[in-house]
């Protein structure tokens, strides 16, 4: 691996600022691309809540009748 210079000149031998420029670099393409899917997990949670209810229902009404 290939030595670089850091912001001062000095010698930073693992490369770490480069890689943390990279990953500054390619989080704000993560974040464009989140609200896209985001109605997936919202989907899910409102028919997992809906399942939740109507179990819950069942339930009361086998105790109850």
């Amino acid at each position: 691996m290939a030595n670089t210079q850091g912001p001062q000149g000095t010698n930073d031998p693992a490369g770490s600022t480069q890689m943390f420029r990279a990953f500054v670099d390619d989080a704000p393409q993560s974040r464009q691309a989140a609200p896209a899917s985001s109605s997936g997990p919202r989907v899910g949670l409102i028919v997992g809540i809906l399942a939740a209810v109507i179990v819950v229902a069942a339930v009361a009404w086998l105790a109850l009748g």
